[in-house]
């Protein structure tokens, strides 16, 4: 017990600036977001529900939000399982093309993004020069180039929690299956593959919940041309001064977060349970 107070002691300094900075501002935002003219009411929700454009911007971000950790998924999944693999050598360079680009600015990446798309961009330049193409394909400004876009950005975040699973897996097991008969794909799908799922699920957790919520990328990748949540609430707060609606969306993102979070930690701990 007196451990645990002296650990209690050691966090209280960590915790009470996580609740000042963090925890008391997102509270206030969610307690104007149930204020009208200084009493509660649950109208700003109600108003934002039965409108038909606010619901098309929250499908919207969730169905990119969704595309884009799949995406993600389908293209970190290999290379965690080749840098897992990996060693010396290999292995320094796996993890610094991993590392490296999370230093670059959020900004940068998307204005790279944006310089390949575009009409006369490197892409289709590309297309056009290989014959496959007649006249460039409009590309920037579409749904498409955004979660490509955002897959890119938010890969790391999906690679380095499978790989840190694959490599502390027992490289003998898939042998053992092996020597018992076992082919390459039934290897897969029922010794890696289910051992790699807390990685899988904490790595969907980490991209889903970042690109639910990401402004600069699809500020930079579509415009104003297909809002998403984290736009709309821009625009309510800076635009439109409407700050009660800014706060409702900010609610509603922050109430998805939370689900993503609560979800995954469930799905984790279901699954550490059978193994």
């Amino acid at each position: 017990m007196r451990r645990l107070e002296n650990i209690g002691l050691l966090a209280l300094p960590g915790l009470t600036f996580l609740a000042v900075i963090f925890a008391l501002p997102l509270l206030l935002l969610l307690l104007k977001s149930f204020q009208i003219d200084g009493q509660f009411s649950l109208e700003e929700y109600r108003l934002f529900f039965s409108d038909e454009y606010n619901m098309s911007v929250l499908w919207r971000t969730l169905r990119v939000a969704a595309l884009t950790t799949l995406l993600a998924l389908l293209i970190a999944y290999p290379t965690a399982i080749a840098m897992s693999r990996a060693n010396g050598i290999w292995l320094s360079i796996f993890l610094v093309a991993m590392v490296l680009p999370m230093s670059v600015g959020v900004v940068v990446k998307a204005f790279a993004w944006s310089i390949i798309f575009r009409t006369r961009g490197v892409l289709n330049d590309t297309l056009m020069s290989l014959g496959l193409i007649d006249a460039p394909i409009r590309m920037l400004f579409t749904e498409t180039a955004l979660i490509i876009g955002a897959a890119n950005v938010f890969l790391p975040f999906m690679v380095l929690p499978i790989y840190a699973v694959l490599r502390q897996m027992d490289n003998r097991l898939p042998e053992a299956a092996a020597s018992l008969g076992a082919t390459p794909v039934f290897r897969f799908f029922n010794v890696t593959l289910p051992l790699s799922l807390p990685g899988v699920v904490a790595g969907c957790a980490f991209v889903f919940s970042l690109a639910v919520s990401m402004y600069v990328i699809p500020s930079l990748i579509v415009g104003e041309r297909q809002q998403t949540l984290s736009m709309l609430t821009a625009r309510s707060f800076l635009f439109l001064r409407n700050e009660a609606l800014g706060a409702t969306i900010s609610s509603i993102l922050l109430i998805i977060a939370i689900s993503v979070v609560l979800g995954s930690s469930w799905l984790a701990n279901r699954l550490g349970a059978r193994q």
